[in-house]
């Protein structure tokens, strides 16, 4: 049996402190943003309380990932002042790299899925976003903390876009895990999946043709397109329309849906715009002013920073 060591390190941040585990279900509140080392926070959420945790923590590629950072640092003589006439200073920069690499990946990932199954409803589901290079480890592990019998798909996101390798089969899809906490009660809802266009309708009836069918564990979906509306300019950001077919078809409305690598929020969006309650957690002080920033709309409660739209 494989083993897996559960050692991580303390994530420091340049932005407002992270509050303790024992304050974390205080603050765990629904449609909340929130910037927190998601292993601290999740010690603090209750049992079986999320129905739907998506999650795509870092690949570990061993590349850097870029983006266009922006950040707000207190500063008394800073050129904006947000709530309560605290000061700051807004600094700007080009392209901002993170280390995509860990030297014990799953000892990094298997606390934090840990607490994923302890927290989910007991009805609910887990969707683990990896790609080729930890995929494998990453099914060894959940079966090891899920159990096997919860394993419910392997979903392949294939895609085509960008460069193509003259030296092997080029890599055009990532790996997403669906396990349910319970493998006899969990949510599916069949008549809420998106359909697509059949390959050849002319072969299946002009009826069916306009209906279209109902996707396989294959999903073709383009990237987000780097000139189009949807981009936010952070890196490894995920589709909506991907998101979307995951919260409508694995909750239902006013459910808790959680994603604890949040990113750019592109989850929060999903479960706002389908009456779903959100709950997104992330240590970058970059990904959650996107997120802000994009849930407007929604009032999201920002807990452990102030978003920028709120600075004058």
């Amino acid at each position: 049996m494989l083993t897996f060591s559960a050692t991580t390190e303390a994530i420091e941040l340049d932005s407002p402190a992270l509050f303790p585990a024992s304050a974390a279900q205080d603050r765990m509140k629904p449609n909340s943003i929130n910037l927190a080392d998601n292993l601290e926070f999740l010690s603090g959420v209750r049992d079986d309380s999320v129905n739907l945790i998506y999650i795509d923590p870092p690949f570990n590629t061993g590349a850097k990932q870029s983006m266009t950072s922006l950040k707000t640092v207190r500063d008394e003589d800073g050129d904006r002042t947000g709530f309560g006439g605290n000061r700051y200073r807004t600094e700007r920069g080009g392209n901002k790299s993170y280390g995509d690499s860990f030297d014990d990946y799953l000892g990094f990932l298997a606390p934090r899925l840990e607490e994923a199954q302890r927290t989910l409803a007991q009805n609910g589901s887990l969707f683990l976003h990896v790609d080729q290079h930890e995929s494998h480890y990453c099914k060894i592990l959940l079966d090891q903390i899920f159990g096997r019998n919860s394993f419910m798909n392997e979903i392949i996101w294939a895609y085509d876009y960008g460069g193509r390798s003259k030296r092997k089969w080029p890599s055009k899809h990532d790996t997403i895990f669906w396990y349910a906490k319970s493998p006899d009660n969990y949510t599916f809802n069949y008549d809420d999946i998106d359909r697509i266009p059949y390959m050849a309708p002319g072969l299946v009836g002009k009826d069916k043709a306009a209906r279209g069918k109902t996707p396989t564990d294959v999903w073709w979906q383009t990237i987000v397109p780097t000139n189009g509306k949807e981009r936010t300019g952070y890196p490894t950001q995920k589709p909506l329309a991907i998101l979307e077919r995951i919260v409508k078809v694995h909750s239902n409305p006013g459910e808790l849906v959680m994603d604890f690598f949040a990113g750019s929020g592109t989850t929060g969006v999903a479960a706002a715009k389908h009456d779903r309650q959100f709950v997104l957690v992330d240590a970058n002080p970059e990904a959650v002013q996107i997120a802000a920033k994009r849930l407007t709309e929604y009032s999201p409660e920002c807990i452990g920073f102030t978003p920028e739209l709120q600075l004058v």
